[in-house]
């Protein structure tokens, strides 16, 4: 079965966005990048590839990504309506019209009706890109955790997980650490 990969950014206090949706205060060191384009290539934007030397398209594990309308919207902002060209592209939104680009579709129903049906699919892991309202309902579907732990600290913003205090326990399966005080951090899902 597919797996669900929550792999995002985040602060020492738990935010992966400012509370207005922006994220320019974690910055993707040189060192960082190098490690994520060899690692985790999918998970650039289409369009970073040639600046990343990532080859095109990517290979790795995902064959999907799952975003909300928040995460969604810095693209289409710019006139970008398929950001990672190189997956199939799912946006969790009930007012998006429906997309034009074969490889995005808007999804207006339950996520979690939604991710359980995609999981029993055959293909490649799913890619679950933000935001922290979309983890918060995911997060019990959620089979792999992987945080790109920022040292800074900001004191509100958007969480990484949005919802009631449910705690939920995953299993540290990895860690690397750099010389910047990033730390990417790799768990898997406890026993359900």
């Amino acid at each position: 079965m597919r797996k669900l990969v929550y792999y995002v950014a985040s602060t020492l206090d738990g935010f992966i966005a400012a509370p207005d949706g922006s994220y320019d205060f974690l910055p993707l060191e040189p060192e960082v990048a190098a490690y994520l384009a060899a690692e985790w290539p999918q998970t650039f934007p289409t369009f970073t590839h040639a600046q990343f030397g990532i080859a095109s398209p990517p290979a790795g594990r995902f064959d999907a990504l799952l975003m909300g309308r928040a995460t969604y919207d810095p693209a289409l902002k710019i006139g970008v309506t398929s950001p990672y060209a190189h997956l199939k592209q799912y946006v969790f939104s009930r007012s998006l019209p429906p997309s034009d680009d074969p490889q995005v579709e808007i999804v207006a129903g339950d996520p979690v009706a939604f991710v359980r049906e995609l999981k029993a699919q055959p293909g490649g892991d799913i890619w679950l890109c933000g935001g922290g309202q979309l983890a918060g309902q995911l997060l019990d579907e959620v089979d792999e955790l992987v945080v790109k732990l920022n040292p800074v600290v900001v004191g509100r913003g958007i969480p990484l997980v949005d919802r009631g205090f449910e705690p939920a326990r995953f299993t540290l399966a990895g860690t690397r650490p750099f010389d910047t005080g990033v730390v990417v951090l790799r768990y898997t899902a406890g026993a359900r």
